[in-house]
């Protein structure tokens, strides 16, 4: 299981990303709203501007106060090291 630092002492399973898209959207400023009524909005701005927003594959929904290129990033660079069987995170 691979964590992703998603700002602010915050980590995410990288396992169960499914997209990291900007909070800029209408649809997605939809699905943060359904969320919220939903009960599966997790909000990990810690109070600063929303830059990301992270969808998982359980449905749940995740503010990050970081970037989405920022993240994609990290992601990435967690699946290298899967890949080289080396922990350099």
């Amino acid at each position: 299981m691979q964590l992703i630092n998603i700002g602010y002492g915050n980590m995410v399973c990288a396992g169960r990303i499914v997209a990291i898209v900007s909070p800029d959207a209408a649809p997605v400023k939809r699905m943060v709203q359904s969320a919220k009524e939903n009960g599966t909005l997790v909000d990990a701005s810690c109070g600063r501007k929303t830059k990301a927003v992270i969808i998982t594959d359980s449905d749940h929904v995740i503010l990050s106060a970081v970037q989405p290129e920022t993240l994609a990033h990290r992601t990435s660079q967690t699946e290298n090291t899967e890949e080289d069987g080396t922990d350099d995170i």
